[in-house]
């Protein structure tokens, strides 16, 4: 009896600290939202209001804390979906160049002041050091996600740098270890075992995503459910997070590799929308968590030195970061963007300074004030953003205006995109006296326009605030000429409901594209060398003398299986699905008897017309 009266007591505590939580969180987020500063500061704030050591009408916030890391693993798995790994090979300079870079001379620096100023012993220097080092994934990645960064050069070389952070905490906890004061742990595995097992356990994970999972959707996309997909989704995060956890290694690893090994699977965009309000809740939770632990009453005993010290990591990780990565050949305006992005704590020094005191190398106080140093660079972190997105598009040969679609004159018709798609879809809109509204988020394309008395507006044509600030809800038409490979129907069913006016079209990359904004409500989309390689494939047949008559039924031919087959492929949500609607070498017997249909149709209609001018003779 007295158990389940602790349950239901328990039950009770939890629902009424979750409504706390979030109703908060709700408050300071639309307050900070409406500022121009983020979620993630409406959290801390919030979490910080409420904990133990501010009105302490929630509590536990290492549970929660311990809990809410889920949402990295969650985070981490998101970027990797968008990263093939033929991709990733190709960034491997900038993440063991610039990412072992970053946190090697930064470590040794800030344990070199915090030797040399604070008095502490050189190990434990190196113990806090070195975890000082490290940004947060949490805050930064989520920022350049949303905005459509993350895919950029600027955004991939702050992602290589995070992920080495990432990478280097097995290696962190292996020196703290190494250092430690406490007796030995006979459980804890030695840092050469905890390295063969990231290499092992990465193995593992790359053939447990290629010969488990992808069968495994292939199978569920037969069925077209999508609740197994949910499932699914959060079975690959969770369990790679809790393989690598049972390992002692980083559980946002984890999802991170599981990630990239889904990325160029056909269901990646499923899975994407269906793990991301996960993610999007449990990150929230961690910020909140964040704000329950920092410690108020180190900050009111000397709030000065608190604050000094979060100032001086800053400005350390400012200054370093951005002469490194001047030193690989960025410009300074880019290299100053990296170093104000990547300026503040990451949680992972929670994690490493909990390490640190449990080896006795710091005492729980130290660890508790730069845990306060870390949470106050952190809040910091909007306010440098805002600094570092306006520099990432600054290179010093641009010298371009970057007006914002606002200061448009209203059109009948708004492309976003002016590439070599986009240029000719507007010259043929000019060509009927359609008033043309040209979006870009590429300063150097919106530069060179400028040249050719072009003028064409910077911002992200795929975020509806943007189109409306541009009028959309005018327009007659709005186009989507960019080469954005990763927008699918989460990102365009959102304007479709904008601006149910205008109709919507899109240039897509590939059927793989065409099948993940099937849903979104657009109006009509072309894939982006479909035309082109018909053209060539008629210019082909020409060539090799083939009768005039029979290439233009090859071509309706191929047309039309083309949109049986894609319209197979969506409806069983596989990419492999209809693949007998093609001409392959040796026919095909579907794809023949669809070309033998139309050959008889037009002997058909030659006879009828043959025996109506005899009867008129």
């Amino acid at each position: 009896m007295a158990t389940d009266v602790a349950a239901e007591q328990a039950t009770d505590t939890a629902l009424v600290e979750g409504a706390i939580l979030l109703g908060v969180a709700t408050l300071f987020i639309l307050l900070f939202r409406r500022l121009g500063l983020g979620a993630v500061l409406g959290y801390l704030i919030a979490g910080s209001l409420v904990g133990p050591y501010g009105l302490g009408l929630v509590g536990g916030g290492e549970s929660k804390l311990a809990f809410a890391e889920i949402g990295i693993a969650f985070l981490l798995f998101l970027v990797g979906l968008e990263l093939h790994p033929r991709r990733l090979w190709d960034m491997r300079r900038a993440i063991f160049g610039l990412g072992l870079a970053q946190v090697v001379i930064t470590g040794l620096i800030l344990s070199g002041l915090i030797f040399l100023t604070l008095g502490f012993s050189w190990q434990a220097a190196l113990a806090l050091g070195l975890p000082l080092a490290l940004s947060s994934t949490a805050q930064v990645l989520p920022g350049l996600k949303s905005s459509g960064r993350i895919n950029s050069p600027f955004g991939e070389k702050a992602f290589s740098v995070l992920l080495f952070q990432d990478l280097a905490i097995v290696p962190m906890i292996t020196i703290i270890a190494v250092l430690s004061r406490a007796p030995a742990n006979s459980d804890a595995p030695p840092g050469w075992q905890m390295a063969l097992y990231t290499v092992a356990a990465i193995v593992v994970l790359v053939l447990a995503g290629r010969f488990v999972v992808n069968p495994l959707l292939r199978i569920i996309g037969r069925y077209g459910e999508r609740e197994l997909f949910v499932v699914v989704g959060l079975l690959v995060v969770i369990a790679s997070a809790a393989f690598m956890h049972s390992l002692h290694l980083s559980t946002a690893l984890g999802a991170f590799i599981a990630g990239v090994m889904l990325a160029d699977s056909p269901y990646r965009h499923e899975i994407e929308a269906d793990v991301e309000p996960f993610r999007l809740v449990l990150l929230g939770l961690f910020f909140l968590a964040v704000g329950m632990v920092l410690d108020l009453n180190v900050i009111r005993e000397d709030p000065l030195r608190v604050v000094a010290l979060a100032a001086g990591l800053v400005a350390v990780k400012v200054a370093v970061l951005t002469v490194i990565v001047r030193l690989f050949g960025k410009p300074w305006s880019v290299a100053l963007g990296l170093g104000l992005l990547l300026s503040q704590g990451g949680e992972f020094g929670f994690l490493l300074f909990t390490q640190a005191t449990e080896a006795q190398l710091i005492a729980p106080e130290a660890a508790s004030l730069f845990s306060a140093v870390v949470t106050l660079s952190m809040i910091s972190t909007p306010f440098l953003m805002l600094f570092a997105r306006n520099l990432e598009f600054a290179p010093d040969s641009i010298e371009a205006e970057l007006d914002d679609p606002e200061h448009a004159p209203r059109g009948s018709a708004i492309v976003v995109g002016y590439g070599r798609f986009g240029q000719i879809v507007t010259q043929m809109l000019n060509a009927v006296d359609c008033s043309v509204t040209l979006i870009d988020k590429k300063p150097s394309q919106i530069e060179t326009s400028g040249r050719y008395n072009t003028k064409v507006y910077y911002g992200d044509g795929l975020k509806v605030d943007v189109l409306r600030r541009a009028d959309a809800e005018d327009a007659r038409l709005i186009i989507f000429c960019t080469d954005d490979r990763s927008f699918d129907a989460a990102v365009l069913a959102p304007i479709v409901k904008a601006f149910p006016n205008a109709k919507i079209l899109t240039r897509v990359f590939d059927r793989r594209q065409l099948m993940a904004i099937d849903g979104a409500g657009v109006d009509g989309a072309v894939r982006e060398t479909f035309e082109s390689s018909i053209a060539l494939g008629l210019l082909a047949l020409k060539q090799i003398d083939v009768d005039d008559v029979e290439i233009a039924d090859v071509e309706q031919a191929l047309r039309h299986l083309d949109s049986e087959r894609l319209h197979v492929q969506i409806s069983e949500g596989d990419l492999t699905a209809g693949m007998n609607h093609r001409f392959i070498a040796g026919g095909g017997r579907q794809a023949a008897s669809v070309l033998e249909t139309l050959r008889e149709r037009r002997r058909a209609a030659k006879l009828a017309k043959d025996e109506g001018e005899a009867v008129r003779s």
